[in-house]
C-alpha cells in the first residue's frame, strides 16, 4: 500500500454490477438531473463514512451492464452519476454501463475515494478495467473523505482535499455547474410509508423536514438547499429507510 491509500479492487472478469441503490431521477446528486447508482462494495473503508453498510462486497443485486444502462436511460435524465461504495472497484462493469450511457447522448459523473495519482498509477500498472472507466467519465469526483477537513462550500463533495476534474470536453457545463449548485437534501416517502434521503441537511432542518412527511401517503419528495457536514443514513439499523445517502469521503 502507498501513501495515498489501497489500489482499487481488480475486477476485469467481472460481468455484472452490485448494485445497492437505484434512484431513477435526482437533483441532489451532481448537476441537473441524473440517475444516481450506488454500487455495494469498498476498499478504502474511509473513517467517518456515513455509508459503512457499503463496505462489504456482499450483498446488493446483481445486474448486467446492459440492464442497468436500459433502466438509466429509460429514467429519461440529463446523465448518470456512479457512488458507492466505490465505483473503482468494479470498474470493468461498470466501464461498460457508462460507456452505453454515454453513447445515448447523456452525460457521466464518477465518485470515488481514490485520488487521481492512485488511479493514474492503476493505469500505468495495466489496469484496463480502470482505465476504461476513466475514459467513459466526464466529470470525476475523486479523492477520500476527511472527516477533519469538511467542506461547507461546494456541493456535492464532503471534505475540502476532493476535487472536481473534467475529463473531456464533451460536457463543459457540468464543471460549471459547481459554483453555482446548491447542496440538496431529497426526502421521499412512499405509499407504504418507507422513508429514502439523500443529499445533506443540518439536522435540525432534516428533523423539520422528516416531520413534515411522518405520515404514510401517496409519494412525495420535499427538498431543502440548507448544508452542513452532517449526513442521514437510514440503513440496516432502522429498516423503514433506504440506503442512498452519499458518502461524504467524496
Amino acid at each position: 500500500m502507498s501513501d495515498d491509500g489501497p489500489a482499487p479492487r481488480p475486477s476485469a472478469g467481472a460481468r455484472t454490477v452490485a448494485v445497492a441503490r437505484f434512484l431513477a431521477a435526482t437533483r441532489a446528486e451532481g448537476p441537473g438531473e441524473r440517475t444516481a447508482v450506488w454500487v455495494q462494495g469498498c476498499e478504502i473503508r474511509c473513517p467517518g463514512c456515513f455509508n459503512p453498510h457499503l463496505w462489504t462486497f456482499r450483498g446488493g443485486e446483481r445486474m448486467a451492464p446492459a440492464d442497468l444502462v436500459r433502466r438509466v436511460l429509460d429514467a429519461g435524465t440529463e446523465g448518470l452519476t456512479l457512488l458507492g461504495g466505490e465505483p473503482f472497484d468494479q470498474a470493468a462493469p461498470l466501464a461498460v454501463v457508462a460507456a452505453g450511457v454515454r453513447a445515448a447522448g447523456r452525460s457521466v459523473m464518477t465518485f470515488t475515494g481514490y485520488t487521481t495519482a492512485r488511479l493514474r498509477r492503476a493505469v500505468d500498472a495495466g489496469r484496463d478495467d480502470v482505465a476504461a472507466l476513466l475514459a467513459a467519465t466526464d466529470l470525476l469526483v475523486a479523492g477520500p473523505f476527511l472527516a477533519d477537513r469538511i467542506d461547507t462550500r461546494r456541493p456535492w463533495v464532503g471534505s475540502t482535499n476532493q476535487e472536481f476534474v473534467l475529463l473531456d470536453d464533451r460536457f463543459p457545463g457540468l464543471l460549471d455547474e459547481v459554483s453555482r449548485s446548491p447542496d440538496r437534501v431529497e426526502v421521499s416517502v412512499d405509499a407504504a410509508g418507507r422513508v429514502a434521503v439523500n443529499g445533506w441537511a443540518e439536522v435540525d432542518a432534516l428533523d423539520e423536514l422528516l416531520a413534515s412527511v411522518a405520515r404514510p401517503q401517496p409519494r412525495r419528495r420535499a427538498s431543502a438547499e440548507r448544508r452542513a457536514p452532517v449526513a442521514v443514513e437510514g440503513v440496516d439499523d432502522r429498516a423503514e429507510h433506504e440506503p442512498g445517502t452519499r458518502q461524504r469521503r467524496r
